[in-house]
């Protein structure tokens, strides 16, 4: 059976800085409004996400990714211009648990009777390679490092009972394979070193008896094969693992299995296909660009409904069946958005592209 699942981020609505302000207290400082505050919108993210039909949904991500795990790290100094080392590297005493995590885990009782059974939470993490490269200096060794902590974190941040549990830890690398990198060049001591990071953040996930996935934006660069801990290989919808023969190969020999990615995340993207498929004539991309403008001042004037622009639910299905078709439904464990949609116009909108991604999920399955 495939499992949908989610990236994590959704729209804010509300406080921002309150929220921000609660996740920095959570854990010292109960009865603080802005504590409530923080329980409060991330129980109803993530039962919100539940309610759409999302089987492993992630916990709500209404934070910046790199810096709440940065936060989290001993030895780490933020300066103009990026960050900087200034001591070992460590995860502090107090900080080694994810609000997000302990508050779904708090709340586990009334999730459980809300959904009406036990749930399944999926926690994304930063990886080493993504959080290096906001670092001013780096050398060979930097994703060891970050990656010892990043285990840590990670070892810390799964529960297991009988209401819910943390069944799917994910590796967030979107920088990964974007650019040019001396530093992981084949053949060199930072690409072992980060080979090695991977394995060790994952090998930690598996000893907790939790799946692990790797969100990529980019899979030209295969090192994540010799992973032997990596479960799950997740990227962007038209990226090329979902097309290519030698895929279902590498699936096999390693014994990986795919996320499916059906739906585009990026809503610029968005506009701009609806705006060409209903176009009677060929249009020039200034043209494109012009119509994009206008159609973002529609939204924000909420004089256009943004769900006019996500994908249909036969699109999703489509793009599942044909995976699905290609690599074998066994190879195929998850189906999801294929990123964040923190940068969906709405809230409303966001759990609409959800909704659509389960039912496309559970469609299929039921066809298959």
């Amino acid at each position: 059976m495939i499992k949908s699942c989610d990236a994590g981020s959704l729209p804010f609505v509300g406080d921002i800085e309150k929220f921000l302000e609660g996740a920095t207290r959570f854990g010292f400082h109960p009865v603080e409004d802005s504590v409530k505050f923080f329980e409060k919108m991330v129980v109803e993210g993530f039962l919100d996400k539940v309610g759409v039909g999302i089987d492993v949904p992630n916990y709500p991500q209404f934070r910046d990714m790199s810096e709440m795990f940065l936060a989290m790290v001993d030895g780490v100094e933020r300066v103009k211009g990026g960050y900087l080392e200034t001591k070992i590297l460590s995860v502090k005493a107090d900080r080694s648990h994810i609000p997000e995590v302990m508050v779904i885990e708090k709340n586990s009782h009334m999730i459980y009777e809300k959904k009406g059974g036990p749930f399944e939470v999926k926690v994304c993490v930063t990886g080493p390679y993504t959080l290096s490269s906001l670092f001013l200096h780096r050398d060979n060794e930097i994703f060891s490092r970050l990656g010892n902590t990043i285990s840590q974190i990670v070892e810390n941040n799964v529960f297991s009972e009988k209401r819910g549990k943390v069944g799917l830890i994910a590796l967030d690398e979107p920088v990964f394979g974007l650019q040019d990198d001396p530093l992981i060049d084949f053949g060199s001591k930072g690409r072992e070193n980060l080979r090695k990071a991977w394995e060790s953040v994952f090998h930690k996930a598996k000893s907790k008896n939790a799946q692990t996935l790797l969100h990529l934006h980019n899979t030209a660069d295969e090192l994540f094969w010799d992973i032997k801990s990596l479960d799950v290989i997740d990227s962007h919808v038209d990226d090329p693992i979902y097309q290519m023969k030698k895929t279902k190969e590498g699936l096999e020999s390693t014994d990986k299995f795919l996320k499916a990615s059906i739906s585009v995340a990026d809503f610029d993207t968005l506009i701009k296909k609806r705006i060409i498929t209903t176009s009677r004539q060929k249009m020039t991309e200034l043209a494109i660009n012009e119509r994009i403008a206008e159609a973002w001042t529609g939204i924000t004037s909420r004089k256009t409904d943004p769900e006019i622009f996500l994908e249909k639910l036969d699109i999703m299905k489509k793009r599942l069946v044909e995976i699905v078709d290609r690599f074998g439904i066994e190879r195929v464990l998850y189906a999801g958005p294929e990123c964040g949609l923190k940068g969906v116009p709405t809230y409303k909108c966001a759990l609409e592209c959800l909704r659509r991604v389960s039912s496309a999920v559970k469609s299929v399955t039921k066809e298959r």
